[in-house]
């Protein structure tokens, strides 16, 4: 059983800590919208594989977005989905082509990089966006999710320009990242990415994290948002300067 839940290459106690790191950054997606899945990325980077951490991650996402975007499906925004989802496809068959295994060190800095201006970084002002806009939104973030791995700051920056209330903003971001992160998975199979020896920690992680969604969604209009936010900002922040550190240390 241990061998299965470590795929036979990490050590219990850190799978047995990511089991939980799933759960709680679920929790902290359901409650401020997004989030958890950058923590979670960059906890993962730490410890995991590099070959394995943007496919296994995206699988995680995967199921953590869908018991959320289940969950909140009757608040989804059905023609924002429709656009976006065309674009994510697009997006899936140009990265295809192109996925590469790129250094651990360039992966640590992109990732540390991209963290601090999604965290700190100008936010757009909310307005609808257009078609066009939509279907390449969906394209360029899933394009990109294939090196970077965490496009939920991305995706959910794209939500917020529409200025959805809290329950639909949540609701379209979580079927957006669910069809992205599905067909990320579809990408990675057929480039010969084997997901089966990581199938059983992964399925724990969904566990937890449907978990931890029910249980975010519950308090999502109950916590102060803006001291959490602040709070997660300097976690985040604190998590991708030690990053930068590593990825400058291994160049």
């Amino acid at each position: 059983m241990e061998t299965l839940l470590t795929a036979g290459i990490l050590d219990l106690y850190t799978a047995l800590g990511l089991i939980l790191l799933a759960g709680f950054t679920s929790f902290v997606t359901g409650t401020m919208g997004l989030g958890g899945g950058m923590l979670l990325l960059v906890v993962m980077a730490s410890v995991m594989p590099i070959a394995a951490l943007i496919p296994v991650h995206g699988l995680v996402q995967l199921g953590s977005n869908a018991s959320r975007a289940v969950m909140t499906f009757k608040y989804l925004d059905r023609a924002m989905f429709k656009y976006f989802a065309l674009g994510t496809i697009l997006g899936a068959i140009a990265a295809s082509f192109v996925v590469v295994q790129l250094p651990l060190a360039i992966i640590q800095l992109a990732i540390a990089v991209f963290l601090l201006l999604m965290v700190w970084g100008l936010k757009p002002s909310p307005r609808e966006m257009s078609r066009p806009g939509r279907i390449i939104a969906g394209a360029l973030t899933t394009f990109l999710s294939m090196f970077v791995g965490a496009s939920g700051p991305m995706v959910a920056s794209v939500v917020y320009r529409n200025g959805y209330n809290k329950m639909t903003h949540t609701s379209t971001f979580a079927n957006c990242m669910t069809f992205q992160h599905s067909l990320k998975a579809v990408v990675f199979t057929m480039v010969g990415f084997s997901f089966w020896q990581w199938l059983p920690l992964v399925v724990a992680m969904i566990v937890s994290g449907a978990i931890g969604t029910w249980l975010g969604l519950k308090l999502l209009n109950r916590i102060p948002a803006d001291k959490f936010k602040l709070a997660f900002k300097i976690i985040l922040s604190v998590l991708a300067v030690r990053l930068l550190y590593q990825g400058f240390m291994s160049l």
